[in-house]
């Protein structure tokens, strides 16, 4: 039975054997389309692959590379010494020791001066690399990267000062061919005296805004350093920074904290100041043309400065910055009160002569308790009566040290 129903399967006519082929030829391509299809997937993911692999060659010499490179013995770090010829230099090694050495093919030999880094090979001590200058952290800190924003008219009371600075500080930065017609050299540094809060900080900003000069602020005790030679490291690259952002100013305050006379030192720490300040006088003396770095310096102390700090040739101008006298006052109020809403009827010059022995910063402070005055009282305007309020509170004694406000006024 099975060949007989095998026999009735196969065609018999023409007709049905025509429609069989067809229907096997249909089927023979359907699956010829399938195989093709998977022949294109097999070469896309053949193709990938080799991307892939590719990628990953890439990727695994890289790594090789810097295993190698981490494999590789690391470099001394030595300073150039001095310059024998174009391939020999004598370099002083972080150790302590000058060695006389040869330079790599690959170094341009017209970088190579004196004083400027390099690495060395730990077996040959050849110069592998120059490497650039850097400063400590602390000394790009003293750099002001935005101008100050206060100007000679934020200044009142000290108009002959201001010229003074102006032509020793100014006036060489911005019309130096003054100096040269007359043939004489610029101050090289100034040097403002005088109590407290009488304005020589605010001065020595106006004069770098005026300039638009770098401007290096730094304080004297930010000099003094507790390890040996320190201070005078962080002293010689504030002078080669202040070269390099040439022209600038150098701002020193406060500095009695590392110029004071030198004696006979009973412990390390004041020698390690006077080194720093030896390393200061030194670069102030100018062994090497500074170039367009002029240096301002504030004190209240100038009593206690060396007199080495003050001689002419590093602070060439010395000014007075003294206590403001009744026009003074007059004119550093009308600059504290300038956008202040005052009453017509206040009368600044009486207040200046209230205000007699009083500074610049005390002068602020009673504009500043006048105006809290007139908002205590729900005023619209600062009155006279406002002002002798504030006078009445910063009252005090200047024999003594304490400065305590009177409580009587206080809750006026």
């Amino acid at each position: 039975m099975s060949e007989t129903g095998r026999q009735s399967d196969d065609p018999k006519t023409p007709e049905e054997l025509y429609r069989y082929l067809v229907e096997r030829v249909a089927g023979m391509e359907s699956q010829n389309q399938e195989l093709k299809e998977q022949i294109r997937q097999l070469e896309s993911d053949k193709r990938y692959i080799e991307t892939q692999k590719i990628r990953y060659e890439r990727e695994v010499r890289k790594l090789k590379s810097e295993v190698e490179h981490l494999k590789t013995p690391p470099l001394i770090v030595g300073t150039i010494t001095d310059v024998i010829d174009s391939g020999r230099v004598v370099v002083r090694s972080s150790a302590g020791p000058r060695f006389l050495v040869r330079v790599s093919q690959s170094v341009d030999t017209e970088q190579m001066k004196a004083g400027v880094r390099c690495t060395l090979n730990q077996q040959s001590l050849a110069i592998v690399e120059l490497l650039p200058s850097s400063y400590d952290s602390q000394v790009y800190g003293m750099e002001v990267v935005e101008l100050p924003g206060e100007t000679y008219e934020d200044i009142g009371g000290l108009e002959k000062q201001i010229t003074e600075i102006r032509e020793a500080v100014e006036l060489p930065m911005t019309r130096p061919e003054l100096f040269a017609n007359i043939g004489i050299t610029p101050p090289k540094g100034v040097l403002l005296y005088g109590p407290p809060g009488t304005g020589k900080t605010l001065l020595a900003k106006a004069v770098a805004h005026e300039t638009h000069a770098a401007f290096l602020h730094t304080v004297g005790s930010e000099l003094v350093q507790k390890y040996i030679g320190e201070g005078a490291r962080l002293v010689r690259e504030l002078f080669d920074l202040a070269r390099e952002k040439a022209p600038s100013i150098v701002f020193i305050d406060e500095i009695d904290a590392i110029g004071a006379s030198r004696t006979e030192a009973m412990t390390s720490g004041d020698r390690e100041v006077q080194r720093t300040l030896m390393q200061l006088l030194a670069a102030m003396d100018g062994f090497e043309q500074r170039g367009d770095v002029k240096i301002i310096g504030a004190t209240n102390r100038i009593d206690i400065l060396d007199a080495a700090l003050l001689r002419p040739g590093r602070f060439d101008r010395i000014i007075e910055i003294p206590l403001p006298d009744t026009e003074g006052r007059f004119a550093i109020l009308q600059v504290h009160t300038r956008g202040m809403n005052i009453d017509t009827s206040v009368d600044m010059m009486e207040v200046a002569r209230l205000t007699e022995g009083r500074n610049g910063a005390d002068l602020n402070a009673i504009c500043m308790e006048a105006g809290m005055f007139a908002i205590r009282q729900e005023h619209t305007k600062v009155c006279q009566n406002d002002f002798i309020m504030a006078l009445s509170k910063f009252r005090y004694d200047f024999e003594r040290e304490s400065r305590l406000p009177t409580t009587s006024v206080m809750f006026a």
